[in-house]
């Protein structure tokens, strides 16, 4: 079928602007160190080829507490193939081709889409800035 042809090359072309990497992971619970300080549990999700796109440059304020914190929107794009993400599984950029500021950040899953044509998923995730 033609549309199915279009697809596997939206697709193909999509993975292609994918030169960064990252690690998707789920928090299962909680436990504690030696020490009793609270450490978060996780299993793995996903491995592999993303991509960190910022559709606007605006940032959100949030205070929690006393605390003033600065959230970051950006989309993390995927292949097709990972499936199963939540909101509140956590990205880790492990590499980046063009941009070695992203190495090492940290993303929150926020916002899942889903359509019948997609080339890439795209996930809405934001950045605790500070």
């Amino acid at each position: 079928m033609v549309l199915d042809a279009l697809l596997a090359r939206g697709r193909a072309a999509a993975e292609a602007l994918m030169v960064d990497a990252c690690e998707v992971r789920r928090p299962t619970g909680e436990g504690s160190d030696d020490d009793g300080n609270v450490v978060v549990t996780y299993e793995p999700v996903y491995s592999g080829k993303c991509r960190v796109q910022q559709p606007n440059a605006q940032a959100a304020q949030q205070d929690a507490g006393e605390d003033y914190m600065l959230m970051l929107r950006l989309e993390v794009h995927l292949p097709m193939s990972v499936v199963g993400l939540e909101a509140g599984d956590e990205i880790t950029v492990t590499a980046s081709q063009h941009d070695l500021d992203l190495v090492g950040r940290r993303f929150v899953v926020r916002d899942l889409a889903h359509k019948s044509h997609a080339t890439a998923r795209r996930v809405g995730v934001t950045e605790r800035t500070s």
